[in-house]
Formats: C-alpha cells, structure tokens, sequence
C-alpha cells in the first residue's frame, strides 16, 4: 500500500530497547479531509528518513500490522500499526513552460506548388 501527501513532523530516533530503534514521520494527505497519517519506520529503515525535510511532497509504501494483547485481568485488545518501508521524493508541480511564439516571418504558408494530378496511395 501506498499513501501520498506533505511530511508534516519526522521525530527523532528512539532506542526502543538494545537491538530495536524506530523513528516516526507524520504525512498529511492532500484530498478534501486532509488526514495525518503516522508511520513507523523501525531498525534499518530508520535511516531512510535522514534526507527527507518537513514540507517533502512524499510517497511512502506502508504495510499494515496488528497485534492481540491479553491483559493482566484477561481482556483481549488489538493494536494497528503502519509500518513504511520505503519512502520517495514527489516531483512538485513545475509551471509549464509555453512555446514561445513563432514570428511571421517563420510562419507557414499554404502550399501553392500543388498538383490535383498527383495521385498518391492515401485511400481518403
């Protein structure tokens, strides 16, 4: 899956536990109801995040998780999770450029050496 949209906030790194680090980007989505979507990008994948500014246009390819987690007292809850794997620059719009005009004298002008007699293999 994949989502799109402005890189609102990219937190710091955390050192979750000795072999777990993740860091968080937030992305918020350019449609009617912009969303802010946080992604978790953990371990290696951390670093991806490391040439990236608040402001990027984005798109980040996400997989979603989810988890069971009994309590102490016995009851069951579920968690979700997005995780990113992979992230990349958008081209932002660029004003397109107009072709310059062509001046008169470089113009075209109708042919006048043509031939009615002329018979070619067109079938119109």
């Amino acid at each position: 899956m994949e989502i799109s949209g402005k890189v609102k906030v990219i937190n710091a790194e955390q050192q979750v536990s000795a072999s777990f680090r993740k860091r968080e980007l937030v992305v918020t989505t350019e449609e009617q109801y912009p969303q802010h979507i946080l992604v978790e990008f953990t371990q290696d994948k951390c670093d991806l995040l490391n040439s990236y500014n608040v402001g990027d246009a984005v798109k980040v390819s996400i997989n979603l998780r989810g988890r069971e987690w009994t309590n102490p007292q016995g009851e069951t809850k579920y968690f979700n999770s997005i995780q990113g794997w992979r992230i990349e620059k958008l081209q932002t719009e660029q004003p397109s450029q107009q072709m310059p005009p062509i001046p008169a004298t470089e113009a075209f002008e109708p042919a006048t050496n043509f031939n009615e007699e002329e018979h070619d293999d067109l079938p119109f």
